[in-house]
């Protein structure tokens, strides 16, 4: 599988693809209805998205919305078969262009598309001014076929990436799993901590969110998968700011059970799997390691009903 960051001068290899096009955050059953529809297409299967995404573009400002970071989100497009990835750059120029000119210079001219597929709602061109019916206007004026995949619904709305963030921010995990067809992973470098959990017993992993959509404060029943290995393992995590021990900025601080190991440096995935309460504030230690020792124990009951 070939990342292509650019849509000038695509070598001829990257040229002929059936391409899907959109922001694909989250690889939601939505954005796998359009990729296998591009890859019922001629040619081989290409997925073009916006690197970054035009919200961050357009509001800077805003909190943190990424589903996943964009290394995971190509390797589950690689997974579904897709062979090169354009990542166009989403800037000034790009914003600025017209529909018939992103149809032109970026799909035609650019990455050399035979055939292009989107999901209804796409929209396109300076002020979103082209919608997907004008996008098969345009291919068929071009010379590259447009198929429009009607709308996927996932717990009886529109499966959109939307939803999975709403799931999430209101401490939903499993209502975003739906959506997205498996459980949503964190994943990063693990990084050096307060290091205090190691002193009452709870050694943590700590990775910080970064771009990446900051779920509900709290805890949750977690899996985790170390670099290296194929299986995951059981564990409890808090997302949030530690208001007992000093509020800082948020972490997410993985506990994995019956693991003794050195983990800094180390690539982490973490599935969120359930909420199961609210960040607290203790009066003491002692009584913030009898809540985590229920903890665990909440989390072995969840873990050993649904794994």
């Amino acid at each position: 599988m070939t990342v292509i960051a650019h849509y000038r001068d695509v070598p001829d290899s990257a040229r002929g693809f059936s391409v899907a096009l959109g922001n694909f955050d989250g690889v939601h059953a939505g954005h796998r209805a359009v990729i296998e529809g591009a890859a019922s297409g001629e040619g081989p299967l290409g997925v073009a998205t916006f690197e970054p995404p035009p919200r961050a573009f357009f509001r800077p400002d805003d909190p943190p919305f990424r589903i996943y970071r964009p290394s995971r989100r190509n390797a589950r497009l690689a997974e579904l078969g897709a062979k090169a990835i354009f990542e166009l750059p989403f800037n000034a120029d790009m914003a600025a262009m017209t529909d018939e000119a992103f149809a032109r210079d970026v799909l035609k001219d650019g990455i050399g598309a035979s055939h292009v597929t989107v999901g209804f709602d796409f929209r396109f061109g300076r002020g979103r001014m082209g919608d997907a019916g004008r996008l098969a206007s345009l291919g068929r004026a071009l010379g590259f076929g447009v198929t429009i995949i009607e709308k996927i619904e996932a717990l009886g709305a529109k499966a959109s990436s939307t939803a999975i963030r709403e799931a999430l921010i209101a401490g939903e995990p499993e209502r975003a799993a739906e959506i997205l067809g498996h459980d949503w992973v964190v994943d990063g470098l693990v990084e050096h901590g307060e290091k205090r959990g190691r002193t009452i017993g709870f050694p943590t992993a700590n990775l910080h969110l970064g771009e990446l959509i900051h779920p509900r404060h709290g805890v949750y029943a977690v899996r985790a998968r170390i670099a290296g290995e194929q299986d995951w393992r059981p564990g409890v995590a808090n997302f949030g700011r530690t208001p007992t021990t000093g509020i800082r900025d948020p972490l997410l601080e993985t506990f994995i059970f019956d693991f003794d190991g050195d983990l800094y440096g180390q690539h982490l995935e973490v599935a969120l799997v359930r909420f199961l309460r609210p960040e607290l504030k203790f009066d003491s230690l002692d009584a913030m390691v009898s809540q985590m020792q229920l903890d665990v124990a909440e989390t072995k009951n969840v873990l050993g009903s649904n794994h």
